[in-house]
């Protein structure tokens, strides 16, 4: 099944796609609540979905987090414009097996079902270095709800700092600020996270509390010649009940 930003470039794709005879095709609409019903209906084993579908700001990541929940769950290419870094982590971390750019050629794209179809992963050699990267370090969620951002751009930094493991003293000596600051900050992070302690801001920050779905398991990544790689999944959320302080 494919879904591309509009009806005409899914027909097209879908059209490209069928000529291939050990392809078969279903076209679905350029619309988040479509696809979901239609994946729903037919059951599709591999699903090509352009990251600009969806109906919220997240797009076709936060679509790719539904089509994996369905049981029996398909397996989803993510369409990307360009190799962006973000785009590549964030379509990997929602549940894609695979990625494809739109600037690689189109005869590798009946490969790359092929392979996502027989289980393994699709990405380059520079899109697997950016997810090895991302699992190299911490990598802070997407502080965002209903599209809308959850922290101004100096709280997102103070959250930064504390998922590094930096005091508020350290804090307020690379920001420039007051020691007394950085906890009015902490204690504004901490009512619109709706946590009560620091550890409990990492787990955020991290993608392990309850707010934000658990990443998905990223399996062998193999392109044309490329050595399949295995990358560990990430563990499950944790909950840690701790009394309200910014100190």
């Amino acid at each position: 099944m494919a879904a591309d930003s509009t009806a005409m470039s899914t027909q097209l794709l879908v059209d490209a796609l069928g000529r291939d005879a050990q392809l078969e095709m279903i076209e679905a609409p350029s619309s988040g609540a479509a696809v979901l019903q239609l994946a729903k209906r037919e059951r599709p084993q591999v699903v090509v979905l352009s990251a600009k579908v969806g109906e919220s700001n997240a797009g076709g990541f936060e679509l790719v987090r539904e089509l994996r929940a369905l049981s029996p769950s398909p397996r989803v290419i993510v369409l990307l414009d360009t190799s962006d870094r973000t785009a590549v982590i964030e379509a990997f971390r929602a549940g894609a097996q695979g990625v494809f750019c739109r600037t690689e050629p189109f005869r590798l794209l009946s490969k790359c079902i092929q392979c996502v179809h027989a289980g393994q992963v699709w990405a380059s050699s520079s899109q697997l270095q950016f997810v090895l990267e991302a699992l190299a370090k911490p990598t802070l969620a997407n502080f965002t709800r209903n599209g809308e951002s959850l922290l101004s751009a100096r709280e997102m930094d103070v959250v930064r700092c504390v998922a590094e493991g930096l005091s508020n003293r350290e804090i307020a000596q690379r920001l420039t600020l007051t020691e007394h600051t950085i906890k009015n900050y902490l204690f504004r992070i901490f009512d619109k996270l709706g946590v009560s302690s620091r550890v409990e801001v990492v787990l955020y920050a991290l993608g392990n509390s309850a707010p934000h779905p658990a990443a998905a398991p990223v399996a062998p990544v193999a392109n044309g010649n490329a050595r399949p790689v295995a990358v560990p999944a990430k563990s499950g959320a944790i909950s840690v009940p701790i009394r309200k302080t910014a100190t």
